[in-house]
């Protein structure tokens, strides 16, 4: 005969109504918006005296001068997007193949296990360590192909000389590797997720694999492959230290991926520390520029995703 504990005593059940959950929700998404919105004032406040004194002919110059107290950041900010920008041309194409290998049964379970965790154990690796790995490693790779590139390509703008180790071309890379997981993962979540019932059917109406692949999984994983690129633009955007050890941060405009160049980040964390007065605030300033370029681009983002969302869902 069984007999029940004297000091057993029933859990009690915690239930969270929809209302309640629905408040919660609605609490958390408007604190993240006050929190930016509070972000912005503050770095808004900071950078008026430099709003006031240069307006938007901050955007357009290309001077940065403490001692004058001249300021310009069009440099910047090419260099910023620049960079980005060529670095998503390098991680976009090896990414996505990584997550078709690591999603379509390439190889046997064990092996994509080991893939995996090391690509995503990229994301792990502190930016600085990324830096000190492309000062060693990268900088003489990218100077030999430099020096080859301008002996061999000299006449395109983009590989015209001298060339530098510090250059547009290493950070980019460099930048590539450190977004090269957020690609992967997304992309490869993004393919996991395509239904069994599509491939089964593609596979029924006679598609090879890779038929299979580009004409069906893929289309139907693009949302999920555009929101992955979105997020490595908004890392790459906003990466510093790799980005300001490599990229040789000056402020003269070039159209040479082999010269040096700057970036609004590479800027804050180079001047900050030692910038008084007027120069502060014109840091600030280009903090704010930095701040409405990520949120272009990921309003932009959201656009193309929900229009890539869209026409996935067979809707015009």
């Amino acid at each position: 005969m069984s007999r029940e504990s004297s000091d057993s005593k029933p859990i009690a059940e915690v239930r969270v109504g929809p209302d309640l959950f629905h408040a919660l929700c609605w609490v958390a998404s408007a604190l993240a918006v006050a929190t930016l919105a509070w972000i912005i004032y503050e770095i808004v406040t900071s950078a008026w005296p430099a709003i006031q004194k240069f307006g938007f002919g901050f955007l357009g110059s290309s001077s940065w001068v403490p001692n004058r107290e001249v300021f310009g950041v069009f440099p910047f900010i090419v260099g910023t997007v620049a960079s980005s920008f060529i670095a998503i041309l390098f991680a976009f194409p090896l990414g996505l193949a990584i997550a078709i290998f690591l999603s379509e049964n390439f190889l046997p379970a064990p092996v994509r296990q080991v893939i995996r965790f090391v690509v995503e154990m990229l994301a792990a690796i502190p930016s600085v360590v990324f830096g000190l790995w492309g000062i060693f490693v990268v900088i003489p790779i990218i100077k030999i192909f430099g020096d080859w590139a301008v002996k061999n390509l000299g006449g395109v703008p983009i590989f015209s000389g001298p060339a530098y180790g510090n250059s547009m071309l290493t950070a980019s890379v460099v930048l590539a590797l450190m977004i090269l997981p957020t690609v992967t993962a997304i992309s490869r979540n993004a393919l996991t997720a395509v239904p069994k019932t599509l491939r089964e059917g593609a596979y029924a109406l006679g598609a090879t694999r890779w038929e299979a692949i580009l004409g069906v999984i893929l289309p139907t994983a693009a949302p999920g492959v555009v929101a992955a690129t979105i997020l490595a633009l908004g890392r790459a955007m906003g990466e510093t230290m790799a980005v300001a050890m490599l990229i040789g941060n000056s402020s003269r405009l070039s159209w040479s991926l082999l010269s040096p160049g700057g970036t609004l980040a590479g800027l804050l964390a180079n001047q900050f520390g030692e910038a008084e007065g007027l120069q502060v605030n014109s840091l600030m300033y280009a903090a704010l520029i930095l701040v409405v370029i990520t949120l272009f681009v990921n309003v932009l983002g959201e656009l193309v995703l929900r229009y890539t969302q869209s026409q996935t869902a067979g809707i015009r």
